[in-house]
């Protein structure tokens, strides 16, 4: 689902039923909307749709990457990516012109509408499940992976990763933005959901409960103070994007409190007592054993590694950085 980011009036559908479909946003006074304005049939399923910004056009994904306009019913650009099917893309909030897509190989392909053929494609070990584009930053996208981790990606240069988001015990399935680009939510199949900072490899929160099952969905709030998750067992969950945050208004005092405690907080924070305090988190017994599981088989993985290392001549077994054993090759054009 897709809505039309000009208007603001009607929002776009695709499905395993092969049908586009046009729909009116309900009127809060008359809000009959069972049937859509206007469907389009496919000669395939669409897994996907993005709207372009400050444009009614957008894309579709499906056997390749399509570009629609509003007043047409048939794709005006086609892109071939040469995969079996694409079934994720996203368009650029701040640049109209480029899309990023996610192919069935394990490949994240990056498009510009101005031109015939796709700009470039990587290549990851595990295939990523969905990306989400930093609002503030046209270059920077975040890619959200099988292998229980989150890759962000400068456009620039795709095949060295900018940062390696970890924390995760199971496959990443969405992940999506805070409209200021400093935060991003994470949804995985562990059943939580983690928030991390930008400049941070790690999170700041995690929330779960006892009846949620498998994240498949994630979504943050246009005015920052929520977001939104949807689980396998078919529940939309609202939580506050600032756990200890009080809702409603506050009187002058209290704010000054809270602010007083927050620069404390940022002033010590690095004390080894005060973020052993902030940092402590309770989890499910599933999600601390695959930790301490993960956390047990890295170890013994750098280990083995250095001693292959030492028992080698100089430069047979080289030093490779983290963020660059996931990546498995990168081509500039398809």
């Amino acid at each position: 689902i897709s809505c039309d980011n000009v208007s603001g009036e009607t929002f776009i559908t695709v499905g395993h039923d092969s049908q586009l479909k046009h729909w009116k946003c309900p009127d809060p006074i008359e809000s009959d909307f069972s049937e859509p304005v206007h469907s389009i049939p496919l000669n395939g399923v669409a897994y996907a749709v993005s709207h372009i910004v400050n444009s009614a056009d957008y894309a579709t994904c499906g056997e390749g990457i399509q570009i629609w306009n509003k007043l047409r019913d048939s794709p005006i650009r086609i892109y071939n990516l040469g995969v079996d099917s694409v079934y994720t893309i996203k368009c650029n909030p701040v640049e109209p012109d480029i899309i990023v897509g996610c192919g069935s190989d394990r490949t994240i392909a990056l498009l510009d509408t101005r031109q015939k053929c796709p700009l470039k494609k990587v290549k990851m070990k595990l295939r990523p499940n969905a990306v989400s584009w930093n609002p503030m930053e046209a270059f920077t996208f975040t890619a959200a992976n099988e292998d229980y981790n989150l890759y962000t990606f400068d456009i620039r240069k795709l095949t060295d990763p900018r940062r390696v988001y970890k924390g995760h015990t199971n496959a990443v399935m969405d992940v999506d933005y805070s409209p200021t680009g400093t935060e991003f939510v994470s949804g995985s199949y562990d059943r939580s959901l983690r928030i991390f900072p930008v400049e941070s490899f790690s999170s700041r929160e995690i929330y779960h409960t006892k009846r949620m099952q498998q994240v498949l969905s994630v979504l943050w709030s246009l005015d920052n103070k929520f977001v939104l998750s949807g689980s396998d067992e078919m529940n939309i969950r609202l939580w506050k994007a600032n756990a200890s945050e009080k809702l409603g208004p506050l009187h002058r005092r209290e704010r000054a409190s809270l602010n007083y405690n927050a620069r404390l907080l940022e002033v010590y924070g690095e004390h080894p007592e005060i973020r052993r305090i902030v940092k402590r988190r309770f989890v499910p017994r599933s999600i601390y054993t695959a930790t301490k599981e993960h956390k047990a088989i890295n170890l013994s993985q750098r280990r083995k590694e250095e001693n292959r290392r030492k028992h080698s001549k100089p430069g047979a077994v080289p030093h490779i950085p983290e963020h660059l054993k996931h990546i498995v090759k990168e081509s500039d054009t398809l």
